[in-house]
């Protein structure tokens, strides 16, 4: 494509950037070079730009370096996928490389222009993360890009759910590692979690390139990643109560605020609920609800409502063999191994009347937003950013770059067809459905839930249609019940008259082929090739089935293409444009048309006024439909809300992390030095140095007579934290005696005592019993600390109505519950450290009983 073209296309910011198309230019020219060299001097290319990478100061990428390491993986991309990189391509390459969100249209391959910063960045030595959103796309990317990169020597690594950890070691040792967001962030917690450094996983975090990065920083943004350990069983109080919520009644017991998601109770539904907790004995007689000595039964009643008012089966979750599992509002995938917090999850599972697992306590948590700016350099792509332009500068720091398609865009965006009831709209749906499939148009349906997919698969049943594929009007449904199928469904969508109903699983990392999927269909024969007679000619079927292909393609192109119907909107208008997006790849004709009633989720809670009032006076009623722009904008503004709505609790999200994540720098830094060293006595020593001399002080106060002095409460004391019994009876009396003379001398004492527990290890087995000890109270403290932090967060919000703001006041009260912490954390040390004793002996010892008794009057 001519560097001109592009030129046009780009923003007027982006044209204003001559670097980039010289870059660009500078790549063509060296084509070639390139293309007439063997494959083993094209990797002598590669292993000298390795060399001279290495040269250049570490963030320090030239001219030289950038345009031959494109041009490198195009030529190498040409040999060994047999696709070459456009010019647009080079351009979301470059985009990426400078640290940038590139917008990439769907079809436009944004998986091989991942493939040139990668290497690009890889030559450092220093380790490429390429995350993705499931582990399907981290193993395919890794197999189909690591095919061009291992041409060129580097070293391929991939991450997968259930890998044991000397193979997540070795494969994040790699050049380039194919990780998913959650198992990259895992990692790094659980890393911070080992005994030494030899254990650890990950080497650091140099540069990140994230496919899909609005679903990964955005979508999944409000909810904390975290590693948790059990509490004591409480299912039977979780089902008591789940019991009790569900004799209350919606609007007169409680109210349901479907813009905040939340849910209280009103008076009525309070007197209501106190009478059936001292009914079942949860409450005395004479008490309230919302007194601090019933703040466990507020919490089991807040999640049970929660539970039982905000959480719908089907659309946030699903029950499958048994057991509750979350669904992600954004995909429609459903998310294995996580679970609600603060005993939602067990709410639900005692409402679904499934085995209640125990709640859980935080051990250690991170946000993606701080994770991912753990990153040197950081970028991203998605065919879908721009709409969260402010957020990615705001909170990242990061440009979002929209890169122009190959091919100009044909599909047809049709206006919104607005409907008095659910009723009228899937009636109208299926009419549009039975028209796109009389003239053989491949249709996709999306949905926003298990539940609404379902739901309208009847509809489509009722008109004839049925789900089995070799009935005469055959139709797909795709959801989280049935994701394993994902893969074949939509091979299969493109084809003439096909017709797929699918949740937003279908929005997002699908490739809709018109006509079929060549790829995926000579994979289906080759795999089904040793089930067949012997006089099975393979490579004949392949040729038939790719000419059919292609006879196909022509058919549902002269048909109009893939026609998208938006069941409604949701949420987010970026998952709408996802959804639309799926039509119209690579200069494909399409169309889309979203449907929209009036009682949808999104215009209820959002925009159900306004768009009332214009449809009454438009006088819509049953059975009729609207189409009109103005509806279009009105239902844009809703969204605009929601959208609002998510980026103020990301926000929160953000500022309170932001406290958190001050000290869990300086905890993991801690815990880092001690994990690196195998003797942590300077360390513990200082601690019991400082716990001596306040606990001293604390008895004996600076400047003070000797009559105010409590030696016997600072004897019994240091007798509890370091296992040895004091008699300062002499030394108190003696002229002189002060603070700091007690101080020097129970130090010296404790010194002594510490040096002869030493003496009795075998060789080095003290200082790994005092290292374990000390990460073992290091991360107790941080546990208990963790959830100070989250039971405060819930009490400053109540702060406002004293005109106080509460990030302030977190921030405040969060500082000197640190340094609480460390004083405790400090007196831990001491005194588990001071109960070690030789294997011979008892591990840890009652210091009442087995004190060891140290006089310093002679000292």
């Amino acid at each position: 494509m001519p560097i001109s073209f592009i030129r046009k296309l780009i923003s007027s910011a982006v044209s204003r950037s001559p670097s980039i198309m010289q870059e660009i230019a500078d790549i063509n020219s060296l084509e070639q070079e390139f293309t007439p060299l063997s494959d083993e001097q094209l990797k002598e290319k590669a292993a000298e730009l390795r060399v001279y990478a290495a040269s250049l100061p570490d963030q320090e990428f030239d001219h030289h370096l950038v345009t031959r390491s494109f041009a490198l993986v195009r030529e190498a991309s040409k040999r060994v996928l047999g696709q070459r990189p456009y010019d647009v391509q080079l351009y979301g390459g470059l985009v990426l490389h400078k640290g940038k969100v590139a917008e990439m249209k769907t079809g436009e391959g944004k998986t091989l222009v991942a493939a040139l910063p990668t290497f690009l960045n890889a030559l450092k030595g220093k380790g490429v993360h390429v995350i993705t959103v499931n582990d399907y796309l981290a193993k395919r990317d890794a197999a189909m890009i690591g095919k061009v990169h291992e041409f060129l020597g580097l070293s391929i690594g991939v991450i997968l759910d259930d890998m044991p950890d000397h193979l997540r070691k070795r494969a994040y040792a790699c050049d380039v590692t194919y990780v998913t967001n959650t198992q990259a962030g895992f990692d790094f917690l659980r890393d911070n979690l080992r005994f030494d450094h030899s254990q650890m996983v990950q080497r650091g975090h140099n540069y990140a390139i994230i496919d899909e990065i609005d679903s990964v920083l955005i979508d999944e943004a409000r909810t904390p990643l975290i590693i948790s350990g059990q509490l004591a069983d409480q299912s039977e109080t979780y089902r008591s109560i789940d019991a009790l919520i569900k004799l209350l009644k919606a609007d007169l017991h409680y109210k349901v605020d479907l813009k905040s998601r939340t849910v209280s109770l009103t008076e009525e539904g309070l007197d209501k609920i106190e009478m059936l907790l001292r009914d079942n004995g949860f409450l005395t007689t004479a008490a309230h609800l919302y007194t601090p000595e019933n703040s466990l039964v507020v919490h089991h009643v807040n999640a049970g409502l929660k539970a039982n008012a905000l959480f719908r089966r089907d659309r946030d979750y699903l029950v499958r063999k048994g057991e509750v599992v979350l669904i992600d509002e954004g995909t429609g995938r459903i998310m294995d191994g996580r679970r609600y917090n603060d005993g939602i999850h067990q709410a639900i599972e005692a409402k679904e009347n499934v085995e209640i697992k125990n709640e859980s306590q935080t051990l250690t948590s991170i946000t993606y937003q701080n994770l991912f700016r753990l990153y040197t350099k950081l970028s991203g792509m998605s065919g879908t950013v721009k709409t969260e332009e402010e957020e990615f500068g705001h909170i990242y720091n990061l440009d979002v770059v929209s890169i122009p398609t190959h091919r100009p865009i044909q599909r047809v965006d049709l206006t919104d067809e607005v409907h008095f009831n659910q009723n009228s709209k899937y009636a109208a749906i299926i009419r549009l459905i039975d028209e796109a499939n009389a003239k053989g148009q491949p249709i996709l349906v999306g949905t926003p839930s298990v539940e609404k997919s379902e739901r309208l698969a009847a509809f489509l049943r009722k008109a004839g249609y049925s789900d089995n594929e070799k009935a005469a009007k055959p139709f797909r449904l795709l959801n989280a019940r049935n994701h394993e199928v994902e893969a074949e469904i939509v091979a299969q969508a493109g084809r003439p008259g096909a017709i797929t109903v699918a949740t937003n699983m279908a929005g997002r990392g699908t490739d809709i082929k018109l006509g079929g999927h060549e790829e995926a269909e000579i994979e289906r024969l080759e795999a089904g090739y040793a089930d067949m007679p012997e006089d099975y000619d393979l490579e004949k079927a392949k040729v038939e089935a790719l000419a059919q292909i292609a006879s196909d393609r022509e058919a549902v192109i002269k048909a109009g293409g893939l026609l998208v119907i938006g069941s409604e909107r949701h949420d987010s208008r970026r998952i709408d444009n996802q959804l639309r997006g799926r039509s119209g790849r690579q200069g494909d004709p399409g169309q889309s048309q979203f449907f929209v009633a009036l009682d949808d989720d999104v215009i209820q809670a959002f925009g159900s006024e306004k768009i009332q009032t214009l449809v009454s006076r438009l006088g819509l009623g049953e059975g009729d439909a609207i189409s009109h722009p103005m509806i279009s904008k009105l239902l844009d503004k809703a969204q605009m809300r929601v959208e609002g709505t998510h980026l103020e609790i990301r926000k929160d999200v953000v500022k309170y992390d932001d406290v958190i994540n001050q000290q869990r720098k300086a905890m993991h830094e801690f815990r880092n030095e001690i994990m690196g060293s195998n003797d942590c006595t300077a360390v513990i020593d200082e601690m019991r140095h400082i716990v001596i001399e306040e606990t001293v002080i604390k008895h004996v106060p600076e400047n003070s007579y000797m009559d105010s002095w409590d030696i016997k409460a600072l004897e019994q004391e240091l007798l509890e934290l370091t296992t040895i019994l004091f008699d300062m009876t002499d030394l108190v009396q003696r002229d002189g005696t002060d603070e700091n003379t007690i101080i020097k001398k129970v130090t010296e004492k404790s010194d002594l005592v510490v040096g002869m527990l030493r003496d009795g290890f075998p060789e080095g087995r003290y200082e790994l019993a005092r290292k374990e000890c000390l990460l073992m109270s290091v991360d107790k403290a941080w546990r208990e600390h963790l959830q100070a932090l989250e039971e405060l967060k819930g009490a400053v919000s109540f702060r406002t109505y004293a005109q106080r703001e509460p990030v302030a006041e977190f921030r405040t009260d969060a500082y000197e519950m640190f340094k609480a912490m460390m004083d405790a954390l400090r007196q831990e040390v001491v005194r588990t450290t001071s109960r070690l004793r030789p294997p011979e002996a008892p591990i840890m010892i009652n210091p009442e009983t087995a004190a060891t008794e140290t006089s310093l009057n002679h000292a």
